[in-house]
C-alpha cells in the first residue's frame, strides 16, 4: 500500500520545478510555505468536522485531502512518506506511554 505514497511523492518532487501555471501542487509550492501551512490546516479543521458528522465516506475523503496536503509540506521540507513511515516504524510496538517518556522535551 505504500507503493501509493512512493508514486505521490515522486509526482510531489516533480511538481517542485514546475511551472506555478502548470498545476495546482505547483501553484501551491510557488506561494510558499505559509500558503501551504494555511492549507494543512484547513484540512485538518475539515477533517475534524467531518469526522463529528459521522459520516465515514466523508471522513475518509478529508483524511484523504490532509494526508495529500500534509505531503506536499514534507516535499516543500524536502522530506518523503518514506521518513514518517520509518518514524511509525520505530514507534510499533511501543506503547503510547512510553514513547511519550522517551522524547526529550
Amino acid at each position: 500500500m505504500s507503493d501509493i505514497l512512493s508514486q505521490l511523492d515522486a509526482v510531489l518532487a516533480e511538481r517542485k520545478d514546475a511551472d506555478p501555471d502548470s498545476s495546482y501542487v505547483a501553484s501551491l509550492y510557488a506561494r510558499g510555505l505559509d500558503a501551504i501551512l494555511k492549507k494543512v490546516g484547513e484540512e485538518a479543521c475539515e477533517t475534524v468536522m467531518a469526522a463529528k458528522d459521522g459520516d465515514s465516506d466523508h471522513l475518509v475523503y478529508e483524511v484523504a485531502d490532509l494526508w495529500f496536503h500534509t505531503m506536499i509540506l514534507l516535499a516543500q521540507q524536502n522530506l518523503s512518506s518514506d521518513a514518517v513511515l520509518q518514524e511509525l516504524a520505530r514507534r510499533f510496538g511501543l506503547s503510547g506511554l512510553e514513547e511519550k517518556a522517551s522524547r526529550t522535551t
